[in-house]
């Protein structure tokens, strides 16, 4: 039977940056999949991770700046990255107010992020 999720669940993080999980652990007890809106907001960035699940990023406004043992990459408004378990990234917006869905399989826990001091 389908599941309606008639509203999401605010998760604190610091920095400035909201996340509204609309699947996940918290919301809805999934844990195979998270679904949640972030907004960030310009030179928002948070410490490197190395999680255990993947990552979609779809960013909706502005752009989302992944740092990755081989590189940058910038994502704009329009397009998605796929980050994959076992990864070293870090996640930060440049100049600009930044509004993105983020999509983890499994579900994202701070148990599976691995975020460094």
């Amino acid at each position: 039977m389908p599941k309606l999720i008639t509203k999401p669940t605010a998760i604190e993080v610091p920095g400035g940056k909201e996340i509204l999980e609309f699947v996940g652990v918290v919301n809805s007890g999934s844990a195979e999949v998270s679904v949640a809106k972030m907004t960030a907001p310009p030179n928002w960035t948070e410490p490197y991770q190395t999680p255990q699940f993947d990552e979609i990023t779809l960013v909706l406004s502005g752009k989302v700046q992944i740092e990755h043992d081989g590189g940058v990459i910038v994502v704009h408004a329009g397009e998605a990255v796929i980050t994959k378990a076992g990864e070293r990234i870090r996640y930060s917006t440049l100049e600009l107010d930044t509004e993105y869905v983020a999509i983890c399989l499994p579900a994202f826990s701070p148990e599976l992020v691995n975020r460094e001091d």
